[in-house]
């Protein structure tokens, strides 16, 4: 387990439901990845990469509602700027992304 936080620190992560609208490959990255465009309602649009290739096809990341931090400050990664980042389990190696069981509206809050 890692150091305890506040609930204070908890409330200061921004966790938000989005959809994903694009995927495309991003041979500069070093570990096999996507680029991913996220529609998180009136937040707007925002971009990540995510490390998610050996379990999930472009085509099935397309319309798939995902959970991710958006209070982040952006970062570069290789020639790609990310906007938020993805939650998801990781087993072995592999990243499973967490989602809501039932569709919602995009830019809904988790708490």
């Amino acid at each position: 387990m890692k150091d305890l936080i506040t609930f204070e620190d908890f409330t200061k992560v921004d966790l938000r439901v989005g959809t994903i609208i694009e995927v495309h490959d991003f041979p500069e990255a070093r570990n096999p990845a996507y680029q991913l465009y996220i529609d998180f309602g009136s937040l707007g649009v925002k971009k990540t990469s995510a490390q998610i290739t050996t379990l999930y096809k472009k085509d099935d990341l397309i319309d798939k509602q995902v959970v991710a931090v958006v209070n982040f400050p952006k970062k570069q990664i290789a020639n790609f700027m990310s906007e938020c980042l993805l939650i998801g389990a990781v087993n072995a190696k592999d990243v499973v992304l967490l989602n809501p069981e039932t569709k919602v509206k995009n830019g809904t809050a988790v708490s």
